[in-house]
């Protein structure tokens, strides 16, 4: 090759060179300025490496892969939930109940198009202020499963929170009365039911009887517009084994001492941990009790102060979502506390 070919191609060459010189080191800027988005991807890339790594085998918290989350009308008089436990954790004494509710409900189970999946990405979205001006909205709306808590509402917070509900956990106390405000049409709404007046809650509803007020501490909707073909009940092993395993609480409390149960929100994430593969979350996280004027939810105005009266321990609840984050059974979408 003559030097005058060798320098034309010298020439040519030139910008591809300073193209992949100038990529790689705006990479490396991006990167190492944070300005890169904190969160993977949901994809099947990061099921096989999360698959591979085994990583809720480590956690000791008896997770079974259990596929079955909801209660069935099948199980007449629960021959396979036999309990000598009232709810929350168990079903004595409200067999009846559930066999009224499970009968006009109808179905059980979980879209097909989420059963049939090799691997199922999911995301548990909490209420924390965290999540508040995070962006991840797009990201949030890629996974498999988006599993929601409360009446949380998303219009007009989808850049934050996204807009894809595959399931909601509720509780009277925190049913919205028109669901499909905030939800999908097939978005499943799952009843958490922490207490005999729960069902009773639901079973009115369904069958338009006359509402029972007594037993709430908050009047939750005495008008329901939720859809009968979305209802599930969520079958309580998942809240039984929260408590007990994961965060080994009492599940009966001595005489005269305050009964502690587990928050919706750690009640998602063990769930999650059960059906999905690969889980994420948002949204976690309270501030600390002493500051009372910092907001708690990414709405509203609500503050640690309304916390104050519960019965959950938030403290122990972070250390145990903190086990899991440095177990790497769970991951974390934003910075948070």
């Amino acid at each position: 090759m003559s030097l005058k070919t060798a320098k034309t191609w010298c020439i040519r060459l030139t910008p591809v060179v300073l193209f992949f010189v100038s990529y790689y080191f705006s990479q490396f800027f991006l990167q190492s300025y944070g300005r890169t988005p904190k969160y993977p991807a949901p994809s099947k890339t990061l099921c096989g490496s999360w698959l591979a790594s085994q990583r809720w085998e480590s956690l000791n918290f008896n997770v079974t892969r259990k596929n079955r989350l909801f209660l069935e009308l099948a199980d007449f008089f629960w021959q396979q939930h036999q309990s000598t436990l009232p709810l929350p954790y168990g079903i004595k004494g409200s067999e009846l109940f559930l066999l009224k509710v499970l009968a006009i409900t109808a179905r059980y189970e979980m879209p097909a198009s989420i059963e049939n999946l090799d691997c199922r990405t999911c995301v548990v979205i909490g209420n924390g202020f965290a999540i508040k001006n995070s962006s991840l909205g797009a990201a949030i709306n890629k996974y498999d499963v988006v599993i929601r808590l409360n009446d949380a509402p998303v219009r007009g917070y989808e850049d934050d929170v996204g807009n894809k509900t595959t399931m909601r956990l509720f509780y009277p106390e925190s049913a919205s009365y028109n669901p499909s405000v905030h939800n999908e049409p097939d978005t499943i709404m799952v009843l958490v039911p922490f207490k005999q007046h729960d069902l009773r809650w639901l079973k009115e509803i369904l069958y338009n009887e006359k509402r029972v007020r007594k037993g709430f501490w908050k009047p939750p909707p005495q008008i329901w517009l939720g859809s009968t073909g979305q209802i599930r009940i969520l079958d309580p092993f998942f809240l039984h084994q929260t408590a007990a395993s994961l965060l080994h609480i009492p599940l009966q409390p001595k005489k005269n001492q305050r009964p502690v149960h587990p928050t919706t929100g750690i009640l998602a994430v063990f769930v999650a941990l059960n059906y999905c593969d690969v889980v994420h979350m948002a949204g976690f996280g309270y501030p600390e009790l002493r500051n009372h004027k910092q907001p708690i939810h990414y709405y509203g105005s609500d503050t640690m102060k309304s916390m104050k009266d519960s019965n959950h321990d938030l403290s122990h609840e972070a250390r145990i979502l903190k086990k899991l984050e440095d177990s790497g059974a769970i991951l974390y979408l934003h910075p948070h506390s």
